[in-house]
Parts: structure tokens; sequence; C-alpha cells
């Protein structure tokens, strides 16, 4: 039986995100830092302060493999939660992909590992360890909201949020949008008369 998850993965995030009205889309400038990156796979939240990335550490300890790794750095462009060394070993445990309200450093070495990470971008300072934060608690990231166990799917347009209790009911409503938008393709790219048609019928409505 194919998982959800295995589903999820040949769904673009803007078919998504338009069957959840655009309702549970992470912040625009977080992105991938690969154009290639997608990734699905279920949340692990983090909840840090600026500047204190100990429990960044706790999440990659206990993540089960595929997990994504969340993390609500309040958006914070200055400090980094984690570099080449940490996320490696996030991929070497099986980590599907690290998402975050903040900035990585190491940006070369993290490209060379080819693994999904998705940020505000990158910086040159590290976070301290302090230990303040917790982990698998209800958090926001990018201005939306994330449960642990919520289905999260990124690629180069973005990232949307999947509410655990909503994913069979989305999922059914992405595949059928994902048919109907390759029928439309199918039927109108590069047909002249199927495209006047089309954009006269959009026009009278």
């Amino acid at each position: 039986m194919t998982s959800i998850i295995h589903l999820f993965n040949i769904i673009p995030t803007t078919c998504i995100s338009d069957v959840m009205n655009g309702l549970n889309n992470m912040h625009p400038a977080i992105k991938p830092l690969k154009e290639e990156h997608k990734f699905v796979g279920r949340a692990l939240t983090v909840q840090i302060p600026v500047g204190d990335n100990l429990s960044v550490l706790r999440a990659i300890r206990e993540a089960k493999t595929d997990d994504v790794i969340v993390i609500d750095a309040k958006g914070d462009q200055y400090r980094a939660i984690a570099g080449d060394f940490v996320v490696g070993m996030a991929q070497t445990l099986g980590v599907s992909a690290i998402v975050v309200d903040g900035v990585i450093r190491d940006i070369i070495g993290i490209k060379k590992l080819n693994f999904p990470v998705f940020s505000r971008g990158t910086t040159v300072a590290a976070s301290g360890k302090a230990g303040v934060g917790e982990i698998n608690i209800p958090i926001s990231c990018g201005g939306t909201s994330v449960s642990p166990g919520d289905i999260i799917v990124g690629d180069a347009d973005g990232v949307v949020v999947i509410p655990q209790s909503e994913a069979q009911n989305i999922l059914e409503k992405s595949l059928d949008k994902l048919r109907k938008d390759e029928l439309r393709e199918e039927n109108i790219s590069g047909n002249i008369e199927a495209i006047k048609a089309y954009l006269d019928h959009m026009l009278s409505q």
C-alpha cells in the first residue's frame, strides 16, 4: 500500500496550497538552498530563543527516519541555528529535511551534502548552547501553525503545512486538482484556439 507521505511527494506545493486556500503556507522568504530540493515528511517541531540551538541537537537525536525538523527561530537572521556539521549529522541519522524560520551557515558545505535545508538565508554567526527551548510542541514557523506529526511538504516554490487530522482529505483533493491541472495542460497548451476559448471563458465569468 502506497503511504500518504509517498503520495504527497508527487504533488507540487502550489497544488496543495490551492486546495487549502493558501492558509497553511510558510512565509515565502523560507526557501531551499537548492531549487531542485523537494521533501515530504512529518514534523518534529523545535522552539528556540534567538541565539540558542541546543534544542536543535536534541531534536536531531530524537528524530525518526524521514522526520522533518521544523524550527521556530523567531525569524532571526543574525545567528545560525546550524552549520554543515550539524546538518550532516541530521542527514546521516535519516532526517528528511530541516525547515527553519531563521538562518543557517556554512552554505557551501551544506550544498555539498545535497540535503534539503529551507531557511530565510545564511549568516556567519553561530548560536550558543544555553539549553533553552523545547521540542515536540505546537509552534509557529514562517507565520504558520505547526504541530508535531503534521505533514510538511517543500519544493522550489516554498513550504506548506498539512494538519495531521486533515491529511487524507487534503491528499484526495490535491490529487484530484493535480489530475485536472494536467488534463487542462494537455488540452490547451500549444493550441491557439483552445487558449482563446479558455481565456474567453475565464473573462466572461
